[in-house]
């Protein structure tokens, strides 16, 4: 909206009867008509765990913005639980949701007027889907993330939502009984809170914080402790202050400040869907950003932090330990930030951090020091090939083999795939390909938690690779390659495979390879012919029809401006 709109609207437009009397029905009284409008976007809901705590926090976000002389207007956006969608034709839903949650808080926000909003989320798209919109909009702007839930304990161990999708595969492979099975399960989500691991949602909160568009130690509060809820009152004061001082999201969402949270996501050893991500919010914010550039801050930063889904702790365990302002300083310290990056504060980054040591306290180890990193160079790989020419991301650290040739073995779909993995027709040394469940073939681009948590399970993890062109889970680890690109659906080299070709993927060479020639991929690809769409109706259909490259963050606006 332009700026001269808005400020007509609120300043000018309510002083007229009609406006002045709606309002009045919802709450307002003779002074606040000068005050700023704040919208409240809640993600709460009853369908998952990561958001069922938000209506609270909702409530002290009105409570901060009033107190900070606001007017708070709260409204809904949804949520698609993709643990729960996991697996299911319920799951294509769920990267579409980021877009329907970017629409709908932009729609609420510039359809009223408002002169700023705060966002909570709790599940994967809550948080990419609100900063698609703030960059939108361009209005003072804070995100609230609604916290993380505790790990689940079982026989001592730590387990999060990972560990119950791993026991199925234990579970098929005859690893454990059927009684441990169903314990993993009673166990592993003891409550309110997004999944534990570094998986894409503690990712996303992490990047936003070290963004500079949430709260220092926000990203990684527990759901169910006092402290985020007082945190998300401070945050509506923030953001009121922010109004005031008409501090935009387009000042802070900056190259530079794209940079250091990619930094941040490499030092914590955070999910794949951060690329897809930020390629996506880059573009809303009209920030020049390729899928390249995570491979140049992949090479500069190193893995700091010990955390699953292939490492030992939660986020609440880095919490304790330092938060991600602690791994931040660290980078600082050492070159790898910006300092002189604006935050949703007023501050700059070097100004928040001044007062957190360079080195993380000897009483934890959850926070590597820096001269003894987890990885020396970062996670998030991006790969190229003849099977991949747009790219394609892959973890790289923590596989044991992080080269692999071998057979392909084909599957049209998760499901086809995920059968032929629980009847133990797998073997050592496959290269599973998945296809056709990319942004456009899926479409949605379902994540592969089932088929590679089955592969964990099985005790095949450092034996069989599997590329796709559809996502991973942040829970995910293991030889696997996502965000294959161009996808089947359009023809890319992925809908060429048959059965028994052999294919490479080389980590350390950044590699993904179909060893045919090239004479035998011209004859495949003149015969090819595009399958029917999936879906002719509904929204399933017009994201198909809207939806970019994966390499380009599967966006549904490329073009229209």
């Amino acid at each position: 909206m332009p700026e001269n709109l808005r400020s007509q609207a609120i300043t000018q437009g309510v002083q007229r009867s009609p406006n002045r009397a709606m309002l009045r029905a919802v709450g307002f009284q003779d002074a606040d008509f000068t005050k700023p409008i704040v919208g409240v976007a809640s993600a709460h809901s009853t369908i998952t765990p990561c958001n069922m705590g938000i209506a609270p926090l909702a409530i002290q976000a009105e409570e901060g913005i009033r107190a900070a002389g606001g007017m708070p207007q709260m409204f809904g956006t949804i949520t698609i639980s993709d643990g729960i969608s996991m697996g299911t034709e319920g799951m294509k839903y769920s990267l579409v949701s980021r877009d329907v949650i970017a629409d709908s808080i932009e729609t609420a926000c510039t359809g009223q007027s408002m002169d700023g909003v705060i966002a909570i989320g709790g599940c994967d798209k809550n948080m990419p889907g609100a900063m698609i919109a703030m960059a939108r909009m361009n209005i003072p702007a804070i995100f609230v993330y609604g916290g993380t839930i505790k790990p689940g304990h079982l026989d001592g161990q730590d387990l999060t939502v990972v560990s119950s999708f791993e026991a199925v595969g234990q579970y098929s492979a005859g690893r454990i009984n059927e009684a441990m099975l169903y314990a993993v399960e009673r166990s592993a989500c003891p409550g309110a809170g997004s999944c534990g691991g570094m998986y894409t949602a503690n990712t996303m909160s992490s990047a936003f914080e070290a963004m500079g568009m949430s709260l220092m130690y926000s990203s990684t509060m527990s759901a169910v402790d006092p402290e985020k809820a007082e945190n998300t009152a401070l945050a509506g004061k923030v953001l009121v202050e922010a109004i005031r001082n008409q501090i935009l999201p387009r000042d802070i969402i900056t190259r530079k400040s794209i940079e250091n949270a990619i930094s941040v996501i490499m030092a914590v050893g955070g999910s794949t869907n951060a690329v897809l991500h930020f390629l996506a919010i880059a573009h809303s914010a009209g920030v020049p950003w390729t899928i390249d550039d995570f491979e140049t801050i992949r090479e500069r930063v190193p893995v700091l932090c010990d955390l699953k889904p292939s490492g030992r702790y939660v986020a609440t365990d880095l919490h304790r330990a330092g938060g991600i302002p602690q791994v931040m300083k660290m980078l600082l310290a050492h070159g790898l930030l910006h300092g002189d990056c604006l935050t949703i504060t007023g501050e700059t980054i070097a100004e928040r951090l001044k007062d957190i040591p360079e080195e993380p306290r000897a009483d934890q180890d959850v926070i590597r020091p820096w001269d003894r990193p987890m990885y020396a160079t970062g996670h998030l790989a991006i790969l190229k090939g003849n099977l991949a020419t747009e790219g394609s991301v892959a973890k790289i650290t923590g596989v044991k083999n992080p080269k692999i040739t071998g057979p392909a073995r084909v599957f049209e779909s998760e499901e086809e795939c995920l059968d032929a993995i629980l009847a133990n027709q797998i073997n050592p040394g496959d290269v599973l390909v998945i296809r056709y469940e990319g942004p456009k073939g899926g479409p949605g681009m379902r994540e592969m938690l089932a088929p590679t948590s089955a592969i964990i399970g099985a005790g095949l993890g450092d034996s069989v690779g599997l590329i796709t062109d559809g996502r991973f889970s942040g829970g995910t680890y293991g030889m696997v390659v996502g965000h294959v690109a161009p996808e089947a659906f359009v023809g890319g080299t992925i809908a060429l495979v048959q059965e028994g070709d052999e294919i490479t993927i080389d980590a350390p060479a950044r590699l993904l390879q179909l060893n045919v020639t090239e004479e035998e991929l011209e004859k495949r690809r003149a015969a090819w012919k595009p399958p029917a769409p999936r879906y002719t109706k509904g929204v399933l259909a017009k994201y198909a029809k809207l939806v970019s490259s994966s390499s380009l963050g599967a966006v549904t606006d490329l073009g229209l401006g």
